[in-house]
């Protein structure tokens, strides 16, 4: 997994609350059983009309947003179904972190084994994040993800909380089995003693 110290990247605003698994990637497209090519499905119902064309009034459909990483979402973003494949989709099109007051519990633990990292701020900063996108004419904005905290084009710093152990694992680019693989000398050492 790849580690998440600091990005700086292009941020996109999608202010919709209740965003499901469903609406990040629909199930039609779940058949793969790797992580790339998905993210061409991403938001396919809000990325596209019905005849596979690409809808211009869609937020990831234009420059400079188009090659966002950073997505500043609304609340309950990846409610629904367990579904890996929607945070497969987010990353495989270039998105390496979201910013939403809160989050599907399923999709969070997902999140998290995949290196997305996933930001919790009120509803409040969530909406003074996307102004200060819109204000800046699209101005990068860094994620320090060791000092907690956002760095914005204005110079204003919005700081965050995670969990210390998702914390650790972004930043040391662990995955499940490479977080297993770190207690061999314990599990081996137990596994003598029995």
């Amino acid at each position: 997994m790849e580690k998440f110290t600091q990005l700086t990247a292009v941020a996109a605003p999608l202010a919709l609350a209740n965003v499901d698994t469903d609406m990040i990637i629909p199930a039609r497209y779940m058949k793969a059983l790797t992580r790339t090519g998905l993210g061409q499905h991403l938001f396919r119902e809000l990325r596209f009309n019905v005849d596979g064309t690409e809808r211009g009034d869609f937020i990831l459909n234009r420059a400079p947003w188009s090659r966002a990483q950073i997505l500043i979402a609304d609340r309950n973003f990846g409610c629904g179904s367990s579904r890996e494949h929607a945070v497969w989709a987010l990353t495989d099109f270039g998105i390496r972190c979201v910013i939403a007051p809160s989050f599907g519990d399923i999709f969070s633990s997902n999140a998290r084994k995949n290196g997305l990292l996933l930001v919790r701020l009120s509803d409040n900063l969530c909406e003074q994040l996307r102004d200060e996108i819109a204000r800046a004419h699209h101005a990068l904005i860094t994620i320090d993800l060791i000092g907690q905290r956002i760095l914005l084009a204005s110079g204003a710093i919005m700081a965050f909380d995670i969990d210390p152990d998702d914390r650790r694992t972004l930043i040391e680019g662990l995955d499940d089995i490479a977080r297993t693989i770190r207690l061999e000398a314990a599990i081996i050492r137990f596994e003598e003693s029995n």
